[in-house]
Protein backbone atom coordinates (compact mmCIF):
# COMPACT_ATOMS: atom_id res chain seq x y z
CA UNK A 1 0.00 0.00 0.00
CA UNK A 2 1.21 3.50 -0.69
CA UNK A 3 0.94 6.35 1.29
CA UNK A 4 1.29 10.06 0.35
CA UNK A 5 2.19 12.95 2.13
CA UNK A 6 0.72 16.04 0.52
CA UNK A 7 0.73 19.81 0.91
CA UNK A 8 -2.80 21.67 0.36
CA UNK A 9 -3.37 25.52 -0.26
CA UNK A 10 -6.07 27.02 0.94
CA UNK A 11 -8.40 28.75 -1.61
CA UNK A 12 -10.73 30.98 0.38
CA UNK A 13 -8.61 32.44 2.57
CA UNK A 14 -7.68 35.90 2.89
CA UNK A 15 -4.03 35.22 4.15
CA UNK A 16 -1.71 32.97 2.34
CA UNK A 17 -2.39 29.62 4.44
CA UNK A 18 -1.48 26.11 3.92
CA UNK A 19 -1.87 22.39 5.65
CA UNK A 20 0.13 19.32 5.78
CA UNK A 21 -0.50 15.97 6.33
CA UNK A 22 -0.63 12.24 5.25
CA UNK A 23 -3.27 9.81 3.24
CA UNK A 24 -3.12 6.65 1.79
CA UNK A 25 -6.60 7.92 -0.64
CA UNK A 26 -5.99 11.76 -1.80
CA UNK A 27 -9.30 11.91 -2.98
CA UNK A 28 -10.98 10.73 -0.25
CA UNK A 29 -8.48 13.12 1.92
CA UNK A 30 -8.73 16.29 0.05
CA UNK A 31 -13.04 15.86 -0.42
CA UNK A 32 -12.63 15.29 3.87
CA UNK A 33 -10.74 18.74 4.21
CA UNK A 34 -13.20 20.57 1.82
CA UNK A 35 -16.67 19.12 2.95
CA UNK A 36 -15.60 20.26 6.78
CA UNK A 37 -15.10 16.18 7.97
CA UNK A 38 -11.25 17.08 7.83
CA UNK A 39 -8.72 18.32 10.37
CA UNK A 40 -10.09 21.05 12.25
CA UNK A 41 -7.76 23.94 11.15
CA UNK A 42 -8.78 22.94 7.53
CA UNK A 43 -13.08 23.19 8.30
CA UNK A 44 -14.83 26.11 6.48
CA UNK A 45 -12.21 27.03 3.60
CA UNK A 46 -11.61 25.24 0.09
CA UNK A 47 -7.89 23.51 -0.73
CA UNK A 48 -6.38 22.52 -3.56
CA UNK A 49 -3.72 19.78 -3.43
CA UNK A 50 -0.32 21.44 -4.68
CA UNK A 51 2.58 18.90 -3.52
CA UNK A 52 2.55 15.45 -3.22
CA UNK A 53 4.89 12.68 -2.55
CA UNK A 54 4.22 9.06 -2.72
CA UNK A 55 6.08 6.71 -0.29
CA UNK A 56 5.77 2.85 0.56
CA UNK A 57 5.48 3.11 4.38
CA UNK A 58 3.23 4.59 6.29
CA UNK A 59 6.21 5.26 8.64
CA UNK A 60 8.54 7.66 5.98
CA UNK A 61 5.14 9.45 5.50
CA UNK A 62 4.80 10.31 9.36
CA UNK A 63 8.46 10.74 9.31
CA UNK A 64 8.49 13.56 5.93
CA UNK A 65 5.23 14.85 6.97
CA UNK A 66 6.13 15.96 10.89
CA UNK A 67 9.60 17.23 9.29
CA UNK A 68 7.60 19.57 6.83
CA UNK A 69 5.66 20.70 9.50
CA UNK A 70 8.14 21.33 11.74
CA UNK A 71 10.31 22.85 9.52
CA UNK A 72 8.88 25.92 7.85
CA UNK A 73 12.00 26.67 5.67
CA UNK A 74 11.66 23.18 4.40
CA UNK A 75 7.89 23.88 3.32
CA UNK A 76 8.53 27.15 2.34
CA UNK A 77 10.86 25.63 -0.47
CA UNK A 78 8.91 23.10 -1.68
CA UNK A 79 6.05 25.52 -2.41
CA UNK A 80 8.15 27.83 -4.09
CA UNK A 81 9.27 25.19 -6.34
CA UNK A 82 5.73 23.79 -7.32
CA UNK A 83 4.02 27.10 -7.18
Amino acid sequence: MNFYVYILKCLTCKKSKTYVGYTNNLKKRLLKHNTNKGARTTKGNKWKIVFTKKFTSKSNAMKYEYNIKKNRKKRLFILKQVI
